[in-house]
């Protein structure tokens, strides 16, 4: 193993699940040094519960717990939902979009701590040591970062939990149930152990943002959310905050079954992974978006927009959301968004949501013009054989 730089005092992004409360430990005893350990409150609610007693517990010096959901669904989620960022057809990218704002309020809390290195629970497998890392060269370069899954000599998280036991560092993972769970207000994501079979059908006692669509209600519900810019600000005429509006959308539509994405994913590092997804009210968010975007958007701006789907998604994907060209993306984004305003109205059932309206004071759409009924002039018929013909000019002859 290379030789290690000495480190005073290390800020751990401490979750208290198995890998972070090893780490915790192993901290202290490989680097003789303090650990400060920071959470960064992204929604994960309950698992928060008795977390500055456990870390204290387990030899933190300090445990700071930073609220950052209103900056998380206003300032990553909205922008990702306005630039209709959708990663490989069918992930929306709840986990890759928290790691931003974690790792911000991380590089903060160790400098406010007097921190000299920053540490993480991500493997060496995975794209979370990638966001992480990148973040950090980014925001807070004089910091060293140590990456536990790269160093030491434990394997699996069969070994950790080996380690945790003989520590006496309570954990709730176990054997039989191993499988990694990551919640925040966006999603709940669900990967390895059991899992990591690509036949193996996901347990449905293993959800938990949302009921099976067969068990879901029999009656639809319907609800109307209105957007100013292409962000959501309300449902059914009740003005939310971002944190608020997509808390209420995550329960009703995780009732009605919405949101499960059982795929295989490409890995920035190269592999591919199997990840089971719920993301209940992101989905919502995503279709009715769209919907108020298809009557209030110019068509070339929203091909162009669309163009930059893959790239966008692929950004936040890889860990870049503090480069250049997502700064260049999002500023296109936001202005691609000026006019998205008005409101949808979607159906929620069975899994399913369904755009049943939409209309905006922004509106592109001209009844008058479509209309298959007289039309009083507005639109010539007969125009439409000159632009064919200078359409099919390079088209002649063959």
């Amino acid at each position: 193993m290379a030789s290690r730089d000495p480190v005073r005092r290390v800020c751990l992004a401490y979750s208290g699940g198995l890998d972070t409360s090893v780490i915790l430990r192993w901290l202290i005893e490989e680097y003789d040094c303090e650990v400060v350990a920071y959470c960064a409150d992204v929604g994960q609610e309950e698992e928060l519960e008795g977390l500055p007693e456990k870390a204290l517990a387990s030899g933190a010096v300090e445990c700071i717990v930073r609220d950052v959901r209103d900056e998380f669904v206003s300032d990553y989620v909205y922008p990702a939902i306005q630039a209709g960022a959708i990663y490989e057809g069918v992930y929306l990218l709840g986990t890759a979009l928290a790691r931003p704002v974690i790792a911000k309020h991380h590089v903060a809390v160790a400098r406010e701590t007097g921190c000299d290195a920053v540490s993480h629970g991500a493997t060496g497998k995975g794209n979370d040591q990638i966001r992480f890392e990148l973040a950090f060269r980014a925001l807070g370069p004089e910091l060293q970062v140590i990456a536990p899954w790269r160093e030491w000599d434990l394997r699996s998280r069969t070994d950790c939990m080996a380690y945790a036991e003989k520590h006496d560092i309570p954990v709730s993972a176990t054997v039989k149930k191993p499988y990694s769970i990551d919640r925040n207000l966006m999603h709940c994501s669900f990967e390895g152990g059991i899992l990591e079979d690509p036949w193996r059908a996901p347990e449905e006692a293993m959800f938990l943002l949302s009921q099976s669509p067969e068990a879901a209600p029999d009656v639809p519900a319907e609800l109307v959310i209105a957007f100013e810019n292409g962000r959501a600000t309300s449902i059914d005429g009740e003005s939310l905050s971002p944190v608020a509006l997509l808390t209420k959308l995550n329960k009703l539509a995780g009732t009605h079954g919405v949101g499960r994405v059982d795929m295989v994913e490409n890995r920035f590092v190269g592999l591919k992974s199997r990840g089971v997804y719920e993301t209940p009210g992101g989905t919502v968010l995503f279709v009715a978006h769209r919907a108020i975007e298809s009557i209030t958007m110019d068509r070339e701006v929203m091909h162009e927009r669309d163009r930059l789907i893959p790239r966008y998604a692929e950004l936040v994907y890889n860990g870049f959301w503090f480069s250049p060209e997502m700064d260049l993306l999002r500023a296109t984004v936001e202005a691609s968004q000026r006019n998205v305003s008005g409101e949808v109205r979607v159906q929620l059932y069975k899994g399913g949501v369904t755009v049943s309206g939409r209309r905006s004071p922004h509106s592109l759409y001209s009844e008058q013009m479509v209309t298959f009924e007289e039309d009083g002039g507005a639109y010539d018929q007969g125009d439409a054989g000159g632009f064919i013909r200078l359409q099919g000019l390079r088209l002649g002859g063959r």
